[in-house]
């Protein structure tokens, strides 16, 4: 029983980290230098086919999977849903109806975030196996495929109601603490820096760094929780 407790409480702190973790990872591959992450734009402008296709035939079937950023993000989507139902566990005493309705678009748009990363994670491998022959093809295809509209912007406009669900949870751990206050505010800009700035990676790297102090800084919520309320026992009068 101890050993359990002491591994329930191990992953009780560091569970809820993963995901902040895993995201700063994930857009600090995207970057290749430190000018490119001072470079904060207000729109993103994507980089062209012409640029992208011709170095993932080259190079891309040289890197194993995993290299790819976006199978990382892809890989770690249960972890939306882990600390989706985390912060609900947090904030439901406070607001149940604002932390239920967060906890539900989180994972609403997990599914669909799921279906974006996919997406890329399609699109990147397939293209790293065409015959540099068929170069010309492949630029066209990935350019009618990546463009925002149709399906792609469908998935992509739902996938961002991941985020708007952390935002929310955000709000829904407001409480007097000033420390728990700090972690909400954190939760929700860096949320919202996803949504504002989506596809711009130094700007969601900053959201992911965000998102990590506010979860870190809500667990002191969760031991205010469940800590044991005190019970006095009347005298016999």
């Amino acid at each position: 029983m101890p050993s359990l407790l002491r591994l329930r409480a191990f992953a009780a702190a560091v569970v809820p980290l993963l995901l902040p973790v895993l995201l700063v990872l994930v857009f600090a591959m995207h970057l290749r230098s430190l000018s490119q992450f001072l470079d904060f734009r207000l729109s993103y402008v994507p980089t062209p086919p012409e640029v992208i296709v011709p170095w993932l035939i080259a190079h891309g079937a040289q890197r194993p999977l995993l290299h790819d950023p976006h199978v990382i993000a892809y890989l770690a989507l249960p972890l939306f849903l882990a600390t989706a139902l985390w912060l609900h566990r947090l904030s439901r005493l406070r607001r149940p109806v604002l932390s239920a309705a967060a906890c539900a678009t989180t994972v609403v748009g997990t599914i669909y975030l799921g279906g974006l990363f996919g997406m890329w994670t399609s699109f990147y491998d397939g293209l790293s196996r065409v015959d540099p022959r068929n170069v010309d093809g492949a630029i066209a295809s990935f350019a009618a495929m990546s463009s925002p509209h149709g399906a792609f912007l469908l998935t992509t406009t739902l996938a961002k109601l991941a985020f708007a669900g952390l935002a929310l949870q955000g709000l829904a751990l407001w409480d007097r603490s000033t420390r728990i206050r700090a972690a909400s505010l954190c939760i929700v800009i860096g949320s919202a820096l996803f949504l504002a700035f989506w596809d711009l990676d130094n700007w969601m790297l900053v959201g992911s760094v965000l998102l990590l102090l506010g979860i870190a800084g809500s667990r002191s919520s969760r031991r205010t929780s469940e800590s044991p309320s005190p019970i006095s026992d009347p005298s016999p009068t």
